[in-house]
C-alpha cells in the first residue's frame, strides 16, 4: 500500500468522524432550542434554556465552519500528493521496494607497440547467489558437495558483504564446466543459484615486462580513505570495496583507462532487504587497450642477456650475481623498447588475493626485493659510465683542457701521499689526454679533475652542476610508479646529511670530489638515468621524457566499434648546453673505448652492420663483489638506439654486463654476438 493510498483512507475516516460529530451535536442541541412540548421557541423570561440554545447554536456554526475548512485542506492535500508531487511519492514508493547494484567490468588489454598482447583477460565462470541463500542449509551444504569446498567457506562467501548486500555473492570462480554443467543441468535443486561469466586477468608471457606491467589487486583500505578525501570530476570512477585495481607498473600508472564502467542491476527487494526479482540492467562497459611503446622481441632480449649476463659472471666465480637490470631506449624520442630487472616476480600470483608467506618473500632482502624494478628505482654508484659527465665539465669550467695530460702510474697522490688512490690498472696506463682517458678509463686523469675542482674558487661544485645539467638528482619523469631520483652529493647535501657526526667528519673534502669524479663515493644514479644521459651524449645535448606509453584504443566518434590509435607526442625532458667541440672528443672517445680499449671488447662489437659507442664500468661496494655496468648507442653516426645494462655483483662490466648489451643490439640488427667468454674477460 502506497503513500497517497493511506493519507486518502486516513482523510475519509477523519471526514465521516467529523460528520458523525455534527449529526449527534445537531440533534443534542435542540433539546436546549425548542420546547418539546408545544413545538415552540420559549420566551426569554420562561426560563434559562434559551441562552443555552443560543449559545449552542454559535458553536455548531463554528465547528461546521472548522468541518469545512479541515476538508478542504484534506482535498487540497490529497490534490498536491495526486496531481502535484505524484510522481516524487512514485519514485519514493519506488526506492522502498528497489536496489542498485553494481557489476565489475573487464579491464582494458595491454598491448605491445605492434599490436602483441602482453596483458589480456581470460574469461570464465563463476557461481554467484544473494545472501539469503545461507537461510537454506541443505541447498548450501549439496553446492559445497558439488563445488568440492567446505561447507563452512561457501557460507563464508555467500554471506560476504564486499561486493554489496544487494549484489550476487561469488561464491566460487572459475569454476570447471562439467560442474557447471551439472548445476544447470539441475537447476531445480539449485534454486537461488546462478552462473554469470566472468574475466580475469591473464599475463600469456608469465614474468616478461612483469616490472613495466604491473599487477591488480583488490582495492585496499587506504586507497578508498584517500579517493574519499579528494574531489571527483563528473563521469570520474568512483571505487567500491571489493574492487579490482591496478596496484604497481602499467596497470596502476593507467588505472583511469583500463579501468572499465561499471555496470549496473536494478532489483526488487522485500521489507528485510533481500532480493525478490532483478527489472532492469546496465552491462558494464570494458576499459580501453592501450598500446605500449614496448617491443616484444627487444624486451625479451634485454630479459634474456641480462640472465645471460648473471650466467656469465657466475662462470668467473662471481656467484652473488642475480640481480640487475637492463633496458633499451629509442633516443629520437625517449620511448622505451625494452626494461628488464631481475629477480622478476609473476603477477598471476596476485589474482584472486596473495598469501601472507607470498608477500613476504616478493619483499623480503633474501629474495631480492623481486617486486623492485631496478631499471627505475635502484640506486647505484655509476662506476665509470660518469666519467663522460666528467669530462664534459672539466672542458666546460676549464679546470683540464682536450690537451692536458696526466702521467698515470697506478697509483695516484695528488692529494698528498696520505690520501693517495689507485687507479684500476695497478700497473698504470702511461700519459693520458682527456679523450684517452675516457677510452681506457684512467682513474688518475678524471682525479686530477676532481682536485681542480675542488680548489677552483670560482666553480667549486662546477662538476656537480654538470651532473645535474643532464639530469642526475631528479626524476626523468618516466610515466611508471616509484622512479627514485638519485642523489648529487656536494657540501650541503653532506652538512645535513651526517648532522649527528662531527664537524670535521661533515665538511665536504678532496677525497670526496675524487670519488664521485668516477662515479664513486656518494653518488647514486638509476639505470634510467644513465640512460637518459647517453641519449642526450648522442642527441647533442638534447634528453627526451622516457615513457612506456605508446596510444590508447578508443572507439571512433560514431559510436561504433571500430578503433583507432591516439598517438602521444615525444616530450622534450632538457637539453644540456655544451659547446659541440667537447661532445665531439667524448663522442670520440666512446667510440674508440669500444674498438680500442681492448680487442677482445672490440669483437663483441665488430661482427655488428653498425658502429657502435659506449662506456664500461665496475662499481665498488664495501663488503661485495664489483657492480657491472654497461651502456652504448648505435648507430654512431646517427643514433638511434641507447642500451644500458647494470649487474649487481657481476664482475667487470667489460667481461659481464657487456654480454647482455650485445645481444639486444644483436637482436635490433640481426647479429647475433658470436664472442664466446675467455679468461681475458675477467680483468675488463
Amino acid at each position: 500500500m502506497n503513500a497517497q493510498t493511506l493519507v486518502i483512507i486516513a482523510g475519509f475516516v477523519l471526514l465521516a468522524a467529523v460528520i458523525g460529530s455534527l449529526i449527534f451535536l445537531r440533534g443534542y442541541s435542540g433539546k436546549f432550542t425548542f420546547d418539546t412540548k408545544n413545538g415552540t421557541r420559549p420566551k426569554a423570561s420562561e426560563g434559562e434554556g434559551n441562552t443555552s440554545g443560543l449559545a449552542y447554536k454559535g458553536r455548531f456554526t463554528m465547528l461546521t465552519a472548522g468541518v469545512g475548512v479541515m476538508f478542504g485542506a484534506i482535498i487540497a492535500k490529497l490534490w498536491s500528493m495526486q496531481m502535484v508531487r505524484g510522481d516524487y511519492y512514485e519514485d519514493l514508493s519506488v526506492q522502498n521496494r528497489t536496489r542498485t547494484v553494481t557489476t565489475a567490468a573487464p579491464r582494458g588489454r595491454i598491448l605491445d607497440r605492434n599490436g602483441v598482447e602482453l596483458v589480456r583477460n581470460r574469461a570464465l565462470l563463476a557461481v554467484t547467489a544473494y545472501s539469503d541463500l545461507v537461510d537454506d542449509p541443505v541447498l548450501v551444504r549439496h553446492l559445497s558437495n558439488v563445488l568440492g569446498m567446505p561447507y563452512a567457506a561457501v557460507r563464508r562467501n555467500i554471506r560476504d558483504n564486499t561486493e554489496g548486500a544487494q549484489a550476487q555473492h561469488t561464491i566460487a570462480t572459475d569454476v570447471r564446466r562439467s560442474t557447471i554443467a551439472y548445476i544447470q543441468e539441475h537447476a531445480g535443486e539449485f534454486e537461488g543459484v546462478t552462473v554469470v561469466d566472468r574475466t580475469e586477468r591473464e599475463y600469456p608471457y608469465g614474468t616478461l615486462a612483469c616490472h613495466v606491467l604491473g599487477y591488480t589487486g583488490t582495492i585496499t583500505a587506504e586507497q578508498l580513505e584517500a579517493q574519499d578525501s579528494e574531489e571527483h570530476d563528473e563521469g570520474s570512477i568512483v571505487y567500491e570495496t571489493g574492487d579490482i585495481v591496478g596496484q604497481a607498473g602499467v596497470e596502476a600508472q593507467y588505472e583511469s583507462l583500463l579501468q572499465g564502467v561499471r555496470g549496473e542491476q536494478t532489483v526488487t527487494v522485500d521489507a528485510a532487504g533481500n532480493v525478490t526479482g532483478q527489472v532492469g540492467e546496465v552491462p558494464p562497459r570494458s576499459g580501453t587497450d592501450i598500446r605500449l611503446t614496448l617491443d616484444l622481441d627487444i624486451q625479451r632480449a634485454c630479459e634474456e642477456g641480462l640472465a645471460y649476463a648473471i650466467s656469465i659472471s657466475k662462470q668467473f666465480g662471481y656467484n652473488e650475481a642475480g640481480n640487475g637490470a637492463m633496458l633499451c631506449l629509442d633516443c629520437t624520442n625517449g620511448e622505451i623498447l625494452g626494461m628488464a630487472s631481475t629477480p622478476t616476480f609473476d603477477p598471476s600470483v596476485f589474482i584472486g588475493g596473495i598469501s601472507n608467506d607470498a608477500w613476504s618473500q616478493l619483499n623480503s632482502e633474501e629474495s631480492g626485493n623481486p617486486l623492485l624494478n631496478r631499471a627505475i628505482g635502484g640506486q647505484y654508484m655509476s662506476a665509470s659510465t660518469i666519467k663522460p659527465l666528467s669530462a664534459l665539465a672539466g672542458l666546460e669550467y676549464g679546470v683540464y683542457s682536450s690537451t692536458r695530460t696526466t702521467t698515470c702510474t697506478g697509483y695516484w697522490t695528488g692529494d698528498g701521499e696520505a690520501y693517495g688512490k689507485w687507479c684500476w690498472d695497478h700497473s698504470g696506463h702511461g700519459v693520458m689526454t682527456l679523450e684517452e682517458g675516457i677510452i681506457y678509463s684512467c682513474d688518475p686523469v678524471f682525479y686530477d679533475i676532481g682536485h681542480d675542482f675542488f680548489y677552483d674558487k670560482e666553480n667549486p661544485e662546477g662538476l656537480q652542476e654538470m651532473f645535474r645539467r643532464w639530469g642526475l638528482g631528479s626524476t626523468t619523469g618516466v610515466d611508471l610508479p616509484s622512479e627514485q631520483a638519485g642523489r648529487v652529493p656536494d657540501a650541503a647535501w653532506k652538512k645535513e646529511y651526517f648532522s649527528d657526526y662531527s664537524e670535521e667528519d661533515r665538511t665536504w673534502n678532496p677525497g670526496d670530489m675524487s670519488n664521485i669524479v668516477i662515479g664513486q663515493g656518494d653518488l647514486l644514479v638509476t639505470p634510467l638515468q644513465m640512460a637518459c644521459a647517453y641519449m642526450g651524449i648522442a642527441n647533442g645535448g638534447k634528453e627526451y621524457t622516457p615513457h612506456v606509453f605508446l596510444s590508447a584504443l578508443a572507439r571512433d566518434g560514431e559510436g561504433g566499434d571500430s578503433y583507432r590509435y591516439n598517438e602521444t607526442g615525444s616530450k622534450e625532458r632538457l637539453t644540456a648546453e655544451v659547446d659541440s667541440a667537447y661532445l665531439d672528443l667524448v663522442h670520440s672517445g666512446l667510440k674508440r673505448m669500444i674498438y680500442e680499449e681492448s680487442a677482445t671488447l672490440a669483437a663483441h662489437f665488430s661482427s655488428l652492420p653498425v658502429t657502435v659507442a659506449g662506456k664500461s664500468g665496475t662499481g665498488e661496494k664495501a663488503g661485495q663483489d664489483p657492480y657491472g655496468w654497461f651502456i652504448t648507442y648505435a648507430p654512431y653516426e646517427n643514433p638511434k638506439y641507447v642500451v644500458c645494462g647494470v649487474l649487481e655483483q657481476g664482475g667487470f662490466g667489460g667481461s659481464s654486463t657487456v654480454y647482455g648489451v650485445r645481444d639486444v643490439l644483436g637482436q635490433i640488427y640481426n647479429a647475433p654476438d658470436s664472442m664466446s667468454p675467455t679468461d681475458s674477460d675477467r680483468s675488463m
